[in-house]
């Protein structure tokens, strides 16, 4: 009996090693040593976890006075814009300052989809001050300049392009020690409360780009979903996308073992590493709140249950994306939002033009994931299937479209604007937003696949109109 057994063990392994799949998907060698890709060039052998401490549960935001105390912060700077200064989420942050005896000072000029030069004026502000903790209340527009006010007050004698991602800035590492920053989201968007990435419209060249180092993650995320119900319906939509793109593009990006060069020491290792197992955990686990929660968070303001776990769901997507990266829906995004002409988003209170950052990543999705499937098909048929699509009856080498209608509905299901030529663009603006992707290297190397400028050409022409 021993000896039947023993010989069928044999044969089922022998089984499972023949139909292991072989494809870039299910073969990442995550124990790889340091070797060579195809292209000859040294690619990494190792990933890193960096994360926020993050606190969940309705109400916590009062405990933020308490935290301050407990880290000894005398003189406290609060970063909100000025909409949200008026509202709960600040007002609750601001008693529980005042009843644990915090000095603060309050900065509520931020702005939302921040420019260089609003971080300038936040980080001036930020050295005024000498404050020993920094408190962000607000969407990923707070957080990120909140995060930028820390650097640069800490670092005073930097020029502000030094920490800027390469190539427009120096991206030079963050050596210097920062103060406390605690985050209080108020949208289910960005994740913004776990990652180092600092996120800024550019204005010279008219682009996005950003500041990217563990150095500035906030020291702590207080994820309270009872600020999410302030959200107006446009709000919840946008964040939401971004929140979906966040976990589609870190579980379909380039992995990490194949990303070069190999870092010369671990402080030069990005914080945009490729996908790993950690963060795919994260990111199926984000896509599948998604899925199940957004619609009704967007459709119903008094859904607590759906509202609470996409607040969730967009810190689940923060822990995946700011270790794996994101990749072309983000890079193609940044140009869609600094090249805005006259639209104006439903539900934003801004006296300026605006593309919502999860709408301008959502619109090329469609093109993007078409595109990337080739190389990661078992990937992009699974998240398909997450999203609602039968794939009983599918075929493999279809994925990369059925993952473009499943996303297609989605959007068409909860009425998002027909494409780029909805918010103003024409064939004529493609050679201008081609140019403006260019410089996102830092992401758009991270896609699975590499691309041409003919190759975001089509992708934006594709884009143009969805349905």
């Amino acid at each position: 009996m021993a000896a039947v057994s023993r010989a069928r063990v044999a044969y089922l392994l022998k089984q499972l090693q023949s139909a292991a799949c072989q494809c870039p998907t299910h073969s990442h060698t995550y124990s790889q040593a340091p070797g060579l890709s195809a292209s000859g060039k040294t690619t990494d052998y190792a990933f890193e976890m960096a994360v926020s401490n993050i606190r969940y549960g309705a109400g916590v935001t009062k405990e933020v006075g308490m935290d301050l105390q407990n880290m000894g912060a005398k003189n406290v700077c609060l970063m909100t814009d000025k909409n949200l200064s008026q509202l709960p989420p600040a007002q609750a942050v601001m008693d529980s300052l005042v009843k644990n005896g915090i000095n603060f000072k309050v900065y509520d000029s931020v702005r939302v989809e921040p420019t260089d030069a609003s971080f300038v004026e936040a980080i001036e502000f930020a050295k005024k001050g000498a404050f020993d903790a920094f408190v962000a209340v607000g969407g990923g527009s707070t957080i990120d300049t909140c995060k930028a006010a820390n650097l640069y007050s800490s670092s005073p004698y930097s020029e502000f392009l030094d920490y800027v991602n390469a190539p427009i800035g120096k991206g030079k590492p963050v050596s210097v020690p920062l103060k406390p920053l605690i985050a209080v989201p108020t949208t289910s968007g960005t994740g913004s409360e776990t990652t180092g990435v600092a996120i800024f419209d550019y204005e010279h060249l008219k682009v996005k780009t950003g500041i990217a180092s563990r150095a500035i993650k906030p020291t702590l995320g207080l994820i309270d979903p009872l600020h999410t119900l302030h959200m107006p319906h446009w709000v919840v939509a946008n964040s939401g996308f971004d929140v979906l793109c966040h976990a589609l593009e870190s579980y379909t990006a380039l992995p990490y073992h194949l990303r070069s060069p190999c870092p010369s020491s671990p402080v030069t290792r990005p914080a945009y590493q490729g996908s790993n197992p950690i963060s795919d955990i994260w990111a199926v686990h984000a896509l599948q709140i998604v899925a199940k929660y957004l619609k009704r968070a967007v459709r119903n303001p008094d859904d607590l249950e759906a509202r609470s776990k996409m607040h969730l769901a967009s810190a689940f997507a923060g822990i995946g994306f700011g270790n794996a990266g994101v990749h072309l829906c983000h890079g193609m995004s940044y140009p869609i939002s600094g090249l805005v002409k006259t639209y104006k988003a439903k539900d934003y209170n801004v006296d300026h033009p605006l593309v919502p950052h999860g709408l301008s990543v959502v619109l090329t999705s469609p093109a993007v994931f078409t595109f990337t499937a080739e190389m990661f098909l078992e990937r992009h048929l699974e998240a398909a299937e997450i999203l609602g699509a039968d794939i009983r009856t599918a075929r493999l080498q279809d994925a990369g479209l059925i993952l473009a209608d499943t996303l297609r509905k989605f959007l068409f299901d909860l009425n998002v604007d027909d494409g780029l030529a909805a918010l103003g663009y024409s064939k004529a603006d493609i050679p201008a937003l081609v140019r403006g992707t260019l410089p996102q290297e830092r992401v758009t190397k991270l896609a699975p696949r590499p691309q041409s400028e003919e190759d975001l050409h089509a992708l934006f022409e594709a884009s143009m109109k969805l349905y």
